[in-house]
């Protein structure tokens, strides 16, 4: 990254790649991750995790899993929900390290999953399957889901199930042929937008985790700008906070200023506008392309440092 000595960083502090060693435990994230293990270690079916486009929901997850590793839990991770019933029970199956013939049905596949069951659970172990997207999983797949669920000892649930989805799984789950999934629901939880507050505490764990120790590298106005501009949504903070970086290094300057920002929002086209963004003579005629030329031609001149 270019401008990692620049700024006293070791690594990208604003990478999309879901990182947990990144995970910033706001109120939302920690009340969510809580209901999560609360929900599980008193054995519950079903739980749901909802939030919009870049909330975080696939690094809870992988938080989550991190959470349960161990001798206790046995856990599944399926990032593709676009899975017909057939296909989502061979994942799973693959994930329990069960090996079944490509022949098997649907009804053999669902028998030897609940056969690895009974076993694991003879074993004190416990099973949870998380999926992740599955506002577009196919109708047909949201009820094999809900058959899992019914593998049962007369004690205890032999599988628990995590669904990670954007808000559309409540519109489908509404509806009447999804009733029985519907009820099958112990908790579910929605992930919020950070406020203000949130977002300059995200962006300073960002930076520290990644190695910046030189007091604060975004301004005040910047911030706030970056709060209106990303809507709070951690996915957009990234981008913007990067977009921003690249511009504050183009320009050879160590910190980034509200005009960076500015630039940034005008570049991402989901970002929220902010006051000045649209009017040229703020970056004295320079647009975020031109900034971003800069930064490249600055990175060969200094010799490629990184």
């Amino acid at each position: 990254m270019v401008y990692l000595e620049h700024f006293g960083l070791s690594e990208p502090p604003f990478s999309l790649t879901p990182d947990t060693s990144y995970f910033y435990n706001t109120i939302s994230h920690r009340e969510a991750l809580e209901v999560l293990l609360v929900t599980l270690r008193t054995g519950e079916g079903f739980v749901k995790i909802v939030g919009e486009v870049g909330t975080g929901k696939t690094l809870l997850c992988r938080k989550l899993l991190d959470a349960l590793d161990g001798e206790e839990w046995v856990t599944a991770y399926l990032p593709n929900p676009l899975l017909d019933p057939a296909e989502l029970y061979r994942a799973f199956a693959d994930e329990l390290g069960l090996s079944l013939p490509q022949s098997a049905t649907v009804n053999e596949l669902l028998k030897g999953i609940n056969a690895r069951l009974i076993a694991l659970g003879s074993e004190g172990r416990r099973v949870v399957l998380c999926i992740d997207e599955v506002q577009v999983m196919p109708g047909k797949s949201l009820e094999a889901l809900r058959l899992l669920s019914n593998l049962e000892t007369e004690k205890r649930k032999l599988l628990q199930i995590v669904l990670f989805a954007q808000p559309e799984l409540d519109e489908r789950l509404a509806h009447p042929s999804l009733r029985q999934l519907r009820q099958r629901l112990a908790f579910s939880y929605r992930l919020l937008p950070l406020d203000p507050e949130g977002v300059r505490g995200y962006v300073a764990h960002r930076l520290l985790v990644a190695g910046h120790q030189g007091g604060a590298l975004f301004s005040a106005s910047a911030l706030k700008l970056l709060a209106q501009g990303s809507r709070g949504i951690p996915r957009l903070i990234n981008i913007l906070s990067h977009k921003a970086l690249l511009a504050a290094y183009g320009q050879g300057q160590r910190h980034v200023t509200a005009m960076h920002l500015r630039a940034a929002v005008r570049d991402t086209e989901d970002a929220e506008p902010v006051l000045g963004s649209f009017l040229p003579w703020v970056y004295g005629g320079l647009t975020f392309m031109i900034l971003l030329e800069i930064s490249a031609l600055v990175y060969f001149v200094r010799g490629g440092v990184s």
